[in-house]
């Protein structure tokens, strides 16, 4: 694995720093603002981003124009940015769906996030986000965002940090989980590739301790329930620690290495997260994003409670100590 030694990175955690750190990054514009979204749908960044063309940034907007499930959830936030004379456009067509969420302010910095810009994922989530200074890694995300803006292919360089997809973002998670030597801790909400699955239980088969925090049936898809729970018990008869996360909604997707080195982004552990959408993800070994990074997973483990995964195949033990259903909470 290589070494990035990236000092100049830091973390967001959502709920605790809340949405008023991505108005923070918006106010502090003063050239350019690229933003590339799944879902917006809050007030106070609509307002930001009205506030910097106000300003003189040049502000452009690309926007999922719908899940995979047929929600339009954009919609009213593009209306409303294009009355504010903000460029906007829908993400590629070459993806079925742009589930990337970072934004690049004036060329400088970038966010590469988990969360949506939505207030949900302010306050109710638990969620990262990375904001980097690397100026080869904000590049990258730069030619990203130009490329999807004019419809052109996008290469990815593939040793800068970043993790694209769908270019090559299974094979830098299995990498990653391949280096563990002696813990891999796991916050994902989904397990539905089996490649994956299978590199967990490889490292626990080394001897690595694994530890997994899911979140059992919320916010998964009927059609991805089977792999999920189907991939929890196969990792838990190998001996991985399974526990599920209740006292946030577990939206975060977070591998981290040996407690020296994570991986976080916008794609879950997912088939069509690593073959068919637009993703992006991060890598550090920036110690204080390390370190946060470790205490924050530490307190939700400990707040956790063991989780045995029930039989795919029976519906009746499904919602069992599951949070209540939220029809606007899906794992897409």
């Amino acid at each position: 694995m290589a070494d990035l030694l990236h000092p100049h990175q830091r973390l967001v955690v959502m709920p605790d720093d809340g949405g008023r750190t991505v108005v923070e990054l918006i106010d502090a514009a003063s050239e350019q603002l690229r933003l590339k979204q799944f879902k917006l749908q809050s007030e106070a960044i609509e307002q930001a981003l009205q506030r910097a063309r106000q300003r003189g940034v040049r502000v452009r907007v690309m926007l999922n124009p719908h899940t995979s499930g047929g929600d339009r959830c954009n919609d009213e936030a593009d209306v409303r940015l294009q009355a504010a004379g903000i460029e906007t456009a829908w993400t590629s067509e070459a993806f079925p769906v742009t589930h990337e969420k970072s934004m690049v302010i004036d060329g400088h910095s970038a966010l590469i996030a988990t969360f949506n810009l939505a207030d949900k994922y302010f306050t109710e989530t638990r969620d990262y986000g990375i904001v980097t200074q690397n100026a080869t890694v904000v590049a990258q995300v730069i030619a990203g965002f130009e490329a999807d803006w004019n419809r052109q292919f996008f290469v990815p360089e593939l040793d800068v940090g970043l993790v694209w997809s769908s270019a090559h973002s299974r094979g830098q998670m299995a990498r990653i989980i391949d280096a563990a030597t002696s813990t891999l801790w796991i916050q994902h909400p989904k397990f539905v590739d089996s490649v994956i699955l299978e590199r967990i239980i490889c490292a626990r088969d080394r001897g690595v301790k694994v530890r997994v925090l899911c979140g059992g049936k919320h916010g998964i898809s009927d059609c991805d329930i089977y792999d999920t729970f189907s991939s929890l018990r196969i990792m838990q008869r190998f001996g991985v620690k399974v526990r599920r996360q209740k006292h946030l909604k577990l939206h975060a997707k977070l591998i981290l290495v040996d407690g020296r080195y994570a991986q976080t982004g916008s794609m879950n552990i997912d088939r069509s997260a690593f073959d068919l959408r637009r993703e992006l993800g991060i890598e550090s070994d920036c110690p204080d994003v390390v370190q946060r990074l470790r205490r924050v997973f530490q307190a939700d483990w400990d707040e956790a409670k063991k989780y045995a995964a029930p039989d795919p195949l029976d519906p009746s033990m499904h919602e069992a100590g599951e949070l209540p259903p939220d029809p606007q909470f899906i794992h897409d």
